[in-house]
């Protein structure tokens, strides 16, 4: 039999060495240089713990699955239950009982009109899933998708992710996929009238970049998307399962989509897991005859340890009151990182709701540093808060992350149990590193042209 424990203290310290060999040898790269090669040997709710013991506050959150926390004792217990009972798991023709209770669940935290589930098993999927029922559900050939939106990264998914940087080499893409301006009502409305456009899919609040729309963009996508016969899809991969203080982002805009994609938090971590909400109409149109009835499918999608996952993550949001948690405790984080923006000379402006904030850099106001900022910008626009990010962490033990490619911005998104001590730690460890940045030709700044040399070389 397979000892994994063993394997696992045996080989303990050569993660880095193995994926240098065998994996993705530039993330291993990367990681050195920002000072993210650490070993991690367990974790906990907010926090992760080396083989010293010491431990590392996490304001990644595994790029946002990690809504409960860190291996969540309730989600584990499920996950065993469901092994104890030997179910009979993936008979394919089959209607398992635990994919139909998720599905149940989260209709009943759907507006009104969304009556329908289809799991998948990522973020990526859901998306490819949402543009396949839209399609065959309006027999309209185009996609239309916001700049800087992000949507995942296979290939139709990348089709609607407008980043250069995903896209570059993998040309040419799905055809029928549009780029527009972000919160940007006009050009919209000009793509809609052509009459050919099968669906809208946009972010609530923009990942990349954690840019948040005007008051009116989502309720106007929505009443522009019906008066021409198109489908609105908010894609709440990320901001979903209470990210942003609310159960889904939409709501703090009262917008009804017509397709919901989640995934991330629902998984809790632990088991990947996705799904798509719509009305019963849009999936009946893909499911239209007997023949197809597997016309869109996925064989790991609907299984039983991803389905517990999913249902002890929303028993969590709902008895530990994480959703209103995350909309307090970001309210705190955005105050306190508003009154740093008033002293520290570099931060233009903090952004978000609820634990999804984006904090974003600016030419100081001290002439003395502008020299040193304008040299950082000329080798990459991010590179200062990818300087701020490698410092939280070698400073003071904190994951946080730079908000996109060539964005100066930091992005903070927390597990949605973070505590008042634990936003308290974050206030003041990021306070003390901006305060370092003041400093001309501080550690701070000679750590920017380290990274200037490493940029340069490469």
């Amino acid at each position: 039999m397979l000892d994994i424990q063993a394997i696992i203290r045996a080989r303990r310290g050569d993660h880095h060495l193995l994926h240098s060999q065998y994996v993705n040898p530039v993330l291993a790269k990367v990681l050195r240089i920002i000072g993210f090669d650490k070993t991690y040997v367990r974790a906990k709710g907010s926090t992760l713990y080396d083989a010293e013991g010491q431990g590392y506050l996490d304001f990644l959150a595994g790029w946002g699955v990690f809504n409960v926390g860190r291996n969540h004792p309730w989600v584990i217990q499920a996950l065993r239950d469901v092994l104890d009972l030997d179910l009979a798991n993936l008979v394919q023709m089959d209607t398992p009982l635990l994919s139909g209770l998720l599905a149940e669940a989260l209709v009943k935290r759907a507006p009104a009109g969304i009556d329908a589930v289809h799991f998948v098993n990522s973020g990526a999927e859901a998306t490819e899933a949402a543009m396949k029922f839209s399609r065959c559900a309006t027999k309209k050939p185009r996609i239309l998708f916001c700049d800087h939106g992000f949507h995942g990264l296979t290939y139709g998914a990348l089709s609607v992710t407008s980043n250069g940087l995903f896209r570059e080499g993998f040309a040419p893409l799905l055809p029928g996929c549009k780029a527009i301006p972000f919160n940007d009502l006009e050009a919209l409305e000009a793509e809609l009238s052509q009459g050919d456009v099968a669906a809208f899919i946009v972010e609530p609040i923009q990942g990349e970049g954690v840019n948040v729309p005007s008051e009116d963009y989502l309720p106007g996508a929505q009443r522009l998307c019906r008066k021409h016969g198109t489908l609105l899809i908010v894609d709440e991969i990320l901001t979903g399962i209470g990210r942003t203080g609310k159960f889904f982002g939409f709501e703090h805009w009262d917008v009804q989509p017509d397709v919901i994609a989640v995934a991330k938090g629902l998984s809790a971590g632990l088991v990947p897991v996705g799904a798509v909400l719509m009305g019963r109409e849009i999936f009946r149109a893909t499911y239209s005859r007997l023949d197809r009835c597997v016309a869109c499918a996925s064989t790991f999608s609907e299984n039983n340890l991803a389905m517990a996952a999913g249902l002890a993550t929303l028993r969590i949001l709902d008895e530990e009151d994480l959703v209103g948690n995350a909309a307090r405790m970001g309210e705190r984080l955005v105050r306190e990182l508003q009154r740093i923006q008033e002293t520290s000379g570099i931060i233009r402006q903090v952004r978000g709701k609820g634990l999804l904030i984006g904090v974003e850099f600016g030419e100081p106001d001290s002439i003395a540093l502008r020299i040193q900022w304008k040299l950082l910008q000329k080798v990459r626009p991010d590179l200062f808060a990818q300087i701020v990010v490698t410092a939280l962490m070698t400073d003071h033990r904190i994951l946080t992350e730079v908000a996109g490619s060539g964005l100066s911005t930091l992005k903070l998104r927390p597990p949605l149990s973070i505590t008042e001590s634990e936003v308290a730690t974050f206030v003041q460890a990021f306070e003390a590193t901006l305060e370092r940045a003041r400093t001309f030709a501080g550690p701070l700044w000679e750590f920017g042209m380290s990274f200037v040399k490493h940029n340069l070389a490469s």
